[in-house]
């Protein structure tokens, strides 16, 4: 278990982090018991019982200095954040909405996209179920994720039991990929297809960028002004995600992710249409034809991968 810049992450033995819990969200469920038993959430869906006291005293300590630094109401403090958002109402007119949604995201630094997609990514577990974290799994998604997106370890692949209509992106290098994605694949280049095509759906824009689109100019600006966005915000966005289907990147952008990667796109298409009809261009245009790249998974990472939830 170790500190993130604005998160708690829970490695097993190996050191490989199994999850990120956002620090803003913690709670301690048995104050002043031992163990203590923390939760990112009050349902407690998932817990995390701790017996060392040094321990214990730097997450508190953390906690703490966390609920020092939220807002209070106060006659000054309101009188200062209503001349703010005045401003930025103003300056929200004058400027439209799209410009201040842009210089939010170029305002917003990586450890606060880390924490708002550790949060977007709790809520959207409360919908789908936990994720699976069997220590196999995990090995081998790491692997996956260095393979498909690269190296340099910016990202992080959840896989979720149910719920997803397509593998999401989350601000802060998150993906989400649904069990069925792995489960139901014969090939590992399917599972690579359905990340390369949320890769390819992005076009290279911020995830926190559709956020702060449905969300609105009150969030955008409070984001702007104090840091944080609304809960309510993030849940709305994370049922909104698991509920509407995004159309499919055209062939155009899915086949440049696909030769970016050295992964050939025909398993993927087939997977989507057993006829091969609606997914043609992805077949005949495969970058890899002829072809042979570096494997994506030994097969026995691609065995644990599929057992991951079991």
């Amino acid at each position: 278990m170790a500190f993130g810049d604005a998160t708690l992450v829970i490695a097993d033995s190996a050191g490989r982090a199994l999850t990120h819990w956002s620090l803003p969200a913690l709670i301690r469920l048995n104050p002043g018991e031992i163990p203590a038993r923390f939760s990112p959430d009050e349902d407690g869906t998932e817990t995390l019982e701790i017996e060392d006291e040094l321990m214990i005293g730097a997450i508190e300590k953390i906690r703490v200095s966390i609920e020092r630094r939220r807002p209070r109401p106060g006659r000054l403090r309101n009188w200062i954040i209503g001349a703010v958002i005045l401003a930025m109402a103003g300056l929200g007119v004058f400027w439209m909405p799209d410009a201040l949604i842009r210089q939010t995201l170029r305002a917003v630094p990586q450890a606060k996209r880390i924490e708002i997609g550790a949060t977007l990514l709790g809520h959207i577990q409360r919908l789908t179920g936990p994720a699976c974290r069997s220590a196999a799994g995990l090995a081998a998604l790491d692997r996956l994720s260095a393979r498909v997106l690269g190296p340099d370890r910016r990202y992080q692949i959840v896989v979720v039991p149910d719920g997803l209509p397509q593998a999401l992106a989350l601000p802060g290098g998150i993906f989400i990929l649904e069990r069925s994605q792995i489960l139901d694949a014969d090939d590992p280049a399917v599972t690579a297809g359905y990340l390369l095509a949320a890769v390819a759906r992005l076009g290279g824009s911020d995830p926190l960028q559709d956020i702060l689109t449905q969300s609105g100019l009150t969030a955008t600006m409070r984001l702007l002004a104090t840091g944080d966005l609304p809960e309510a915000a993030l849940q709305t966005h994370a049922a909104d995600m698991l509920s509407v289907s995004a159309e499919r990147p055209d062939d155009e952008a899915l086949l440049a992710a696909f030769a970016a990667a050295e992964i050939p796109s025909g398993p993927y298409a087939w997977a989507l249409d057993v006829t091969g009809e609606s997914t043609l261009g992805l077949i005949e245009a495969d970058p890899m034809a002829g072809r042979q790249g570096a494997p994506i998974l030994s097969d026995r990472d691609w065995v644990a991968l599929q057992g991951i939830c079991g």
